[in-house]
């Protein structure tokens, strides 16, 4: 069993960063594979970012690669995802989730309860 909590949202300005940590219960966090997903007002949760349970292979949608960036620390439990030049279309309430499995899109077994962004 994995706990997740997200914390780091809030209010930016358009073009402006935040970073979002996630943070995980249970000594076994560094054999989950980890990702971000958001979802808008209005709209369906969609992929965000992953990586694998060693930090070492990291994916990304189209609409964030080359502004976000995934990363972990298996030492601290944590997982982040920095965000920077946001726009207003990456408002969303954004979820941190594990992975058993390799399915980095739909595999997860486990979920946080969100935390907001505003751009």
């Amino acid at each position: 069993q994995v706990q997740l909590v997200e914390s780091g949202g809030g209010l930016v300005q358009t073009g402006g960063s935040l970073r979002l940590s996630c943070a995980a219960s249970g000594r076994t966090f560094s054999s989950y594979g980890m990702g971000w997903f958001r979802q808008a007002p209005g709209k369906e949760r969609e992929f965000v970012a992953a990586l694998s349970w060693s930090g070492g292979n990291t994916y990304y949608a189209d609409s964030v690669k080359g502004r976000f960036t995934i990363s972990r620390d298996n030492a601290k439990n944590t997982v982040y995802l920095q965000m920077n030049s946001l726009k207003p279309e990456d408002t969303a309430i954004y979820y941190c989730a594990a992975r058993v499995g390799p399915r980095i899109l739909d595999g997860y077994d486990y979920w946080g309860q969100g935390t907001q962004v505003k751009t």
